[in-house]
């Protein structure tokens, strides 16, 4: 179900599920909601169980499946040694399933939770064990792009709202939905920075961007923007939708026919805002 907030309930099907789902679903926010909802579809799917038969064995049987070589040519990421899923996939998968059987122990449903929370390593000084993590995630640092890569794409974009939205990610570090997000009141020229109203977690923040992106923003606003009555700041340029807001599918749109045209075939969004 949805209204014009956005979705409303999500359900998989069965009972525990789907109250588990209902529980989340009012604490959350939309993302993290689907993604704990896909999470727990893929577990349910490969272990065709009903949750209160699931046990440990279950669950490391999962894991051998996310760790499992995914079809095509057998590479082994040197990021995380990984041949499967990524490690940090499976293990926020694990983190959503470990999530629904402390929901059913805090309900009396189950007496323990099935997920393991980790491996036990070498005992400490004190005659402790410390755990490890049983899936273990490498920090990276994010891959930038080199200042002549930045300006092949930046050259490879067609217009100024296009121009505006890459530089509000390279000089504001602004994420996707952030720049999507932007309203017309949100700008604030004269003091070089912008109005985020609704960032990662909710949270709201000012962030100074270079005079550069409100030149660009100047020129979109004045000679593409067509008239329209929503005030976000970003919208469709031509086609049925015009006058739209620009949705994500849209801007990773633009984001892909630059790469092409650039030659760069890595660039993303996320590595735009870190470069």
């Amino acid at each position: 179900m949805s209204d014009e907030t956005g979705l409303q309930e999500l359900r998989l099907g069965h009972p525990l599920v789907d109250r588990y789902l209902a529980f989340v679903g009012a604490r959350l926010r939309l993302n993290s909601w689907l993604a704990i909802a896909f999470d727990l579809k893929v577990f349910f799917t490969v272990v065709d169980r009903d949750p209160l038969e699931v046990d440990t064995s279950a669950v490391f049987a999962f894991l051998e499946a996310q760790r499992a070589p995914r079809r095509g040519p057998r590479v082994v990421r040197l990021e995380d040694g990984e041949r499967g899923l990524s490690a940090r996939t499976i293990r926020r998968r694990l983190s959503s399933v470990a999530g629904l059987f402390d929901f059913l122990m805090v309900q009396g449903l189950v007496s323990h939770n099935p997920v393991p929370r980790g491996t036990l390593a070498r005992k400490r000084r004190d005659g402790n064990r410390r755990g490890r993590a049983l899936i273990r995630v490498p920090r990276v640092l994010p891959r930038i792009l080199a200042p002549h890569e930045v300006d092949r794409f930046s050259a490879a974009l067609r217009t100024h709202r296009d121009r505006a939205m890459i530089e509000a990610m390279l000089l504001g570090a602004l994420r996707r939905c952030e720049v999507l997000g932007l309203r017309l009141e949100d700008i604030r020229p004269g003091e070089h920075r912008v109005f985020i109203a609704d960032g990662k977690g909710g949270h709201q923040r000012w962030v100074p961007v270079s005079a550069r992106f409100f030149a660009t923003l100047a020129a979109y606003l004045e000679s593409e923007r067509p008239e329209t009555d929503t005030n976000r700041v970003f919208v469709v340029l031509k086609g049925p939708r015009r006058g739209q807001p620009l949705s994500a599918d849209g801007l990773d749109e633009i984001v892909s026919g630059a790469r092409a045209r650039a030659g760069l075939r890595h660039v993303t969004c996320h590595q735009l805002r870190h470069t």
